[in-house]
Order: C-alpha cells, then structure tokens, then sequence
C-alpha cells in the first residue's frame, strides 16, 4: 500500500510540474485578479470570538508571512456574531478596532489583504430579510476603513449556500454594494456565487456593470479527498482516499476550463479565494501533491489562490516553522 501511494504522488508531482512554469498565453479580452501568493488567516477572526477555534492572530504574524514569500493574506471575519440583532445594527467598537490593528499589521508588512465577511448564516437561510444587516455592517466595514491603501479588498459574503442562489444574490448583496460604494467609489469588491462559491458557479454568475468588482471561487474537489474525516462533513468522508489519479487530473483540467470560460465571457478578474487539504487525516505528501496540482493547473489560467490556511486549520505552518512540502508545492 505505501508503494502505491508512492507512485501516485510521484505520478501527479511529475504531471503538474510541466505546469508550474509560466502561465499560458492569456488572451487580452481575459482578466485574471494578481494577487499573488496568497494564505488565508484560518480559523482565527471568523470563530464567533477570535481564537475559539484555534488561536488569535499574534502582531508577528504577518512579517513572518511576507517573509515567507507571500504577498497577499485573505482575512476571514465574524463580523455578523460581533454587530446588535436589530437596527442600525452596530458593530461592536472595540471589535472594529482589533480589525483596524490587524489590517494596519497587514500594511506594515507590504501584503495585500482582503477583509472577508465570513460565517453569517442567518443571510443563508433568509437572505432578503438579512440583507439590510449585511448592508448596514459593510456601510461601518467600509467608512472604517476608506482611506486604507488600495490593495485592502473587500468580500461582501463568503461561500453563498442554501437560500443565498445565484438567482437573488445581488438582490441581496447590491445593497450592501451600494453602501461600500458610498465611501469606497473605486475599492476592489470581491463576490462569489452559489453552492459555497464552488466552481460550477461561474456558469451562471452575472455581476452588475461594475468596473472594480472581482469574481472568487472555491476549490475542493475531490471532497472524498480533501476532506476525509472531516468531522464537520455528512456523511463523513471516509479515510485512505488518494490523489493524482487520471480521473482525478482530468477534473481538475475539465475545471480550469469552467475558468477560463467564465474570464472569457464576462471579462472580469477572477482568483482561487480557498483551495486546500485537510491536514488531521491526510499524508503531506499527500497534501503536498494535491496543493500543486491545483495551484499550478489554475496557475497556468493566470488564476492566483489563496491556500486554507495558516496556523489553525488545513495549517501550511506548524507552530514555529513553515511545512517545507506544502511550500514547495506552491513555488515559495
């Protein structure tokens, strides 16, 4: 068993290497998003009180990300379990002051950074009736933070599910567009469609006539992979799945032209907001071979990712050093 798990890795190692090197030629009429390498902050600000779920985020944080090679960071927010239940719902002070810190951190280190409005589940079972709450916090979101530099993205709501449809997500998220809009005329806005952002989306994504707005996706597949015994999946996952089989290749090639589809018809930047492995039951090398497949087969669309994640979940680094496999994988 270890020797066929050794050839499968070494298969899809050699098979995604040829891809690692520049991207293809991209048409002009296509507008990938360069953010960069790029991690997310996992597990740390989107728990309903910062390091519930792992730890909080430490003000060295981010040097030591840029050190590594990164150049931007994506942070997941709770901002929804940190503003009142009735109008004008309000944000909590002193929790916009730690997003302050932690964006000022971000600056003082050269990275990019996109503030994620993330794990507001009401807004997925009642989405009209969530969405002047979601407006209301993104018009404080944004007057507290119009004058950041301009590689601070905004994302109005991650991984649209359940009653959140492609079909009324503007509706629901246009308000809160427009109020962003008000004191941010020209920042980037992130938006990403249904079914958790997954990457059938993009074909029946349509965004309003906005020249800043950038397209996200999410990247998973196979989730009998990526997410074996993940406790928070039903029906669990079960263990001992593989990666870097013909099938497996070959979806993910099938895919980067569900990408590159969508950049040719609409035009719009598009980045990988999360892809990753869990890293509880999965092998690194595993892991390792799974991060480079997708990072260099989007990689080739011009595509950047933002891998998941950090320190406390699907982890890139281990308490005091990186997991030099999993770097490699992504050329840093």
């Amino acid at each position: 068993m270890v020797k066929a798990t050794m050839v499968v890795v070494a298969a899809a190692l050699a098979l995604a290497a040829s891809a690692h090197a520049a991207p293809d030629a991209i048409p002009a009429s296509q507008a990938p998003a360069q953010i960069g390498e790029c991690v997310n902050m996992a597990n740390m600000m989107e728990s309903p009180k910062e390091g519930a779920w792992g730890r909080t985020i430490a003000d060295g944080d981010f040097a030591i990300i840029a050190r590594a090679g990164f150049k931007t960071v994506r942070l997941p927010v709770a901002f929804g379990a940190h503003a009142a239940a009735t109008a004008p719902y309000t944000i909590t002070p002193s929790f916009l002051d730690r997003v302050a810190h932690v964006v000022g951190l971000a600056e003082r280190a050269h990275l990019g950074l996109i503030i994620d409005l993330h794990n507001d589940d009401r807004l997925f079972t009642d989405p009209a009736d969530e969405s002047p709450r979601l407006a209301a916090m993104w018009r404080q979101i944004a007057a507290r933070f119009k004058n950041a530099p301009a590689n601070v993205w905004f994302e109005i709501a991650n991984e649209p599910h359940d009653k959140l449809t492609n079909g009324n997500l503007m509706a629901t998220l246009g308000p809160s567009l427009t109020a962003i809009r008000a004191t941010n005329p020209t920042r980037k806005v992130v938006i990403g469609g249904e079914g958790w952002s997954g990457i059938d989306s993009l074909a029946t994504l349509e965004l309003p006539d906005d020249p800043n707005l950038v397209t996200t996706f999410h990247y998973y597949l196979p989730m009998t992979f990526t997410h074996q015994g993940a406790s928070w999946v039903h029906p669990i996952p079960p263990l001992g799945a593989t990666f870097g089989s013909t099938g497996d290749l070959a979806q993910l090639d099938s895919n980067v032209a569900k990408a590159r589809a969508y950049m040719a018809r609409t035009h719009r930047p598009l980045f990988l907001g999360e892809y990753g492995a869990y890293d509880k039951t999965i092998p690194t090398n595993q892991r390792a071979a799974y991060y480079k497949a997708v990072h260099d087969a989007f990689g080739r669309a011009g595509i950047d990712g933002c891998v998941w994640g950090y320190t406390s979940s699907f982890k890139f680094r281990d308490t005091d050093h990186w997991i030099e496999p999993l770097m490699k994988a992504i050329g840093l």
